[in-house]
């Protein structure tokens, strides 16, 4: 989701607490209106500020986190498993047909 959408969310969300908040506490017009305003602009900032840092926690860690060599070592770790892993079948096969064998030339005798 982009940032933009965020920042309308949140400050259509101020708004509205903002206006349930000032009805509920005051009477007079311009208070409603000045808290309604005050609180919906706290929301507006509060956005920015929590957006901010996360952009910058994002960047940040780009710079830390190689995807590229995280990549290519996982590649590596996988065939290296598939390997062993054809290894392993080979060998289980061959015991298989080891144990085969032996039965076969117990019942023969």
């Amino acid at each position: 989701m982009k940032n933009e959408n965020y920042i309308a969310f949140f400050t259509v969300c101020g708004f509205f607490v903002g206006l349930v908040f000032s009805f509920l506490e005051f009477v007079t017009i311009e208070q409603i209106i000045f808290y309604t305003l005050a609180i919906t602009l706290f929301f507006h900032l509060f956005i920015h500020i929590t957006l901010s840092f996360l952009m910058d926690a994002a960047n940040s860690y780009d710079t830390l986190f190689q995807k590229s060599k995280y990549e290519e070592f996982i590649n590596k770790q996988i065939s290296q498993l598939k390997n062993r892993e054809n290894h392993i079948d080979t060998l289980l096969k061959s015991i298989k047909d080891d144990h085969n064998i032996g039965k076969e030339s117990t019942i023969d005798k």
